[in-house]
């Protein structure tokens, strides 16, 4: 089967930070599942219901921290059937460990056919989703194969690579998304964390003092593992904190000026829940 923009559908939740309005004005063919925000028993959806600068400053007046839901298989559902004049829908997720929003898209997909909704753990989050989400676009753009696009997701799983740092662990702790960089909580001061996202989990892979430094690590690891080459495609989230935005760009120009910046993008409510305000992170993936 030729796959094409115009039979493939693409499905994200809103934990890849791709709102649906802009899905909708970029791509017909791609849709966004919004997540839950909620504020006690106030349900708010991701991304649809609050932006991201509106959510921090409420963040910072609210008792309790708010909590996230993923959604049911039945809003799922209900975009399976909205894409119903596409034979084939890519369903791209975050992290099923760091989340129930795979199982929720699973037990929807089994309603509207398994053969026709093929289930991607992206085994990250956020922007990085996003960007598998365009890979797979460039090719249906031209016309592709469900061979090369499973080609395609292997390759992004193994090569992708997203670098993060946060205000505070706070946040991570709270929400239990922590993983193997527990061991860095309550431990900081003025030390902020080098995470990375591998297997699914949220693991650490550095530590330095202050924001300047940070800068210069974020910088060595990119140089590290890219080379100057088109193709390579990076993209900024960042937690109401666009004071990063400029700095991150231009380092990831000056080391690689052939790259291309696809995403600068506010953090959502849900992804900022976890994270917390301030944290920002930088992705990049090679793909020509």
């Amino acid at each position: 089967m030729n796959l094409t923009s115009e039979n493939t559908a693409i499905l994200l939740d809103s934990t890849s930070d791709y709102p649906e309005a802009k899905a909708r004005e970029r791509f017909d063919n791609i849709r966004v599942v919004p997540l839950h925000v909620l504020f006690g028993s106030e349900d708010i959806l991701d991304h649809v219901g609050i932006s991201g600068h509106d959510f921090y400053e409420r963040l910072k007046t609210t008792p309790a921290l708010p909590t996230t839901s993923q959604p049911t298989p039945g809003e799922f559902l209900l975009a399976y059937e909205d894409l119903a004049r596409y034979d084939r829908i890519y369903s791209l997720h975050l992290s099923q460990k760091l989340s129930g929003t795979y199982q929720s898209a699973v037990q929807a997909a089994g309603v509207a056919g398994a053969d026709r909704v093929r289930l991607i753990d992206s085994e990250t989050a956020s922007l990085a989703v996003a960007m598998l989400a365009l890979a797979i676009e460039r090719r249906l753009a031209r016309g592709t194969s469900d061979a090369e696009i499973e080609e395609l997701i292997d390759r992004f799983k193994r090569d992708n690579r997203v670098v993060f740092t946060v205000g505070t662990l706070e946040y991570l702790q709270k929400g239990g998304r922590i993983g193997k960089a527990q061991a860095l909580a309550g431990s900081l001061l003025s030390v902020k964390p080098i995470l990375s996202c591998e297997d699914g989990v949220v693991v650490p892979i550095g530590r330095v003092r202050g924001r300047q430094k940070a800068l210069a690590e974020f910088r060595r690891l990119f140089e590290e593992a890219t080379e100057d080459r088109p193709g390579l495609r990076v993209a900024i989230a960042h937690a109401d904190a666009p004071e990063w935005v400029d700095d991150i760009s231009a380092l990831a120009l000056e080391a690689r000026p052939q790259a291309e910046i696809e995403f600068v993008e506010n953090l959502g409510a849900c992804v900022g829940t976890h994270a917390g305000p301030g944290s920002v992170g930088f992705f990049w993936f090679q793909d020509d």
